[in-house]
């Protein structure tokens, strides 16, 4: 009986706006029934705020009500998107551990950068850490920002080495690898060879095997290079920045060899 009352109050308070966070202690003290009672009651709380919706998740995570918390963080996540905020929606979907909404947020980002030129959030894709391994367009985001923090730094052994890496492991999506190749231009053009002859092949290799294939399905028509003007003319010019460095590559390798 005494558990019921508890409960009938608790229920009370939590159907008023400015006392529900009450009823959460009463509820903790109903060992039966209060937990349960609890979670169905914080599923029908209306997140009409962030600051509301940031005290439910605490209140969730004190009690490891995992299921509560993955919800509130997708809800979040996906009131950021609407809005634009990429680096929240990012954020909250870190904090769901939910892979295919970081994807999405993580293509949206990817989106952005072939549009703009640049990343934004830097600080958020900067300090990733091991959240990036939620998904493999996420860990893409977080390397492929990790590259152009390097050529910053000007350590362009290290930027090339990544970049080839992200090309031939496969964990760029193709989509991108036009993206990847024209990043790599920079570099093929310093004064010092940066990728090796056995590097440029790689390059070279990714890039035939980019115009050869016809698009899958689901991939844009920009992707249909030899119908696209902008492309065909990035092709050329990848081409004999690629064949000119290749020459450069074996020419220094040779001296090396023979010294």
């Amino acid at each position: 009986m005494r558990e019921f009352l508890l409960l009938e109050y608790a229920s009370g308070l939590f159907a008023h706006p400015s006392l529900w966070q009450l009823g959460v202690d009463y509820f903790d003290y109903c060992p039966e029934l209060g937990r349960v009672s609890l979670e169905l009651h914080i599923e029908r709380i209306p997140l009409n705020t962030e600051q509301k919706a940031l005290k439910v998740l605490r209140i969730c995570e004190q009690r490891q009500m995992t299921e509560q918390v993955r919800s509130i963080c997708k809800i979040l996540a996906m009131k950021a998107v609407r809005n634009n905020r990429l680096g929240s929606a990012l954020s909250w979907s870190i904090r769901a551990k939910d892979a295919a909404f970081a994807t999405l947020v993580s293509d949206r980002f990817l989106r952005d950068y072939c549009e703009r030129g640049c990343f934004s959030d830097l600080d958020l894709i900067d300090n990733l850490g091991p959240a990036m391994m939620l998904s493999d367009r996420l860990t893409f985001l977080g390397k492929c920002r990790e590259f152009h923090r390097m050529y910053g730094e000007k350590r362009f052994a290290d930027a090339a080495s990544l970049l080839l890496s992200l090309m031939t492991s496969r964990i760029a999506p193709r989509s991108f690898w036009m993206t990847l190749l024209t990043d790599a231009l920079p570099l093929l053009e310093q004064k010092q060879v940066i990728f090796s002859a056995e590097q440029t092949y790689e390059l070279m290799r990714c890039l035939e095997d980019l115009t050869s294939r016809r698009p899958v399905h689901g991939e844009s028509d920009t992707e249909q290079l030899q119908d696209d003007d902008i492309e065909t003319t990035k092709v050329e010019m990848l081409r004999l920045s690629l064949a000119r460095n290749l020459a450069r590559a074996i020419i220094r390798e040779g001296s090396l060899e023979g010294s």
